[in-house]
């Protein structure tokens, strides 16, 4: 049976490698309320391990929304999407940024954006106001 359990280290290297940004919306450790999580992009209930090419850094809210899926249903076409996977996926080419809305670009992007809820009003304000002080992303 696989472990969830995340030692100092794996922990340490997944927060620099990400630059304390949540590796899905981009919101900086410093600006979140709560501290940013280490999540199973792959939940390791699916047989995900625990190992530093299926971890992320996420911050609270991408992560509770994501849980332990890993996929989701398009909205128009019905398919099952794979969600971004931050060890796999370059941000830029599934995402952009537009007046602080992460908009998705591909099916996954939009699945993704979809999904989390990155562009509810609460997040969206949020962004805003980094954005106009210059500290997002």
């Amino acid at each position: 049976m696989a472990s969830d359990y995340i030692s100092v280290e794996l922990r340490k290297l997944v927060v620099d490698r990400a630059s304390k940004r949540c590796e899905y919306c981009l919101i900086h450790q410093d600006f979140s309320i709560y501290t940013h999580e280490v999540d199973h992009i792959i939940a390791v209930k699916h047989g995900g391990e625990t190992s530093d090419d299926n971890l992320a850094l996420s911050c609270l809210s991408c992560n509770r929304h994501k849980g332990s899926d890993f996929a989701t249903i398009d909205q128009i076409t019905k398919e099952i999407v794979p969600l971004f996977n931050p060890r796999r996926q370059v941000w830029d080419e599934h995402f952009s940024l537009e007046n602080a809305i992460i908009e998705g670009k591909t099916q996954m992007g939009q699945g993704t954006a979809k999904l989390l809820q990155f562009n509810v009003p609460n997040r969206v304000l949020e962004r805003q106001v980094l954005v106009s002080q210059g500290q997002y992303p």
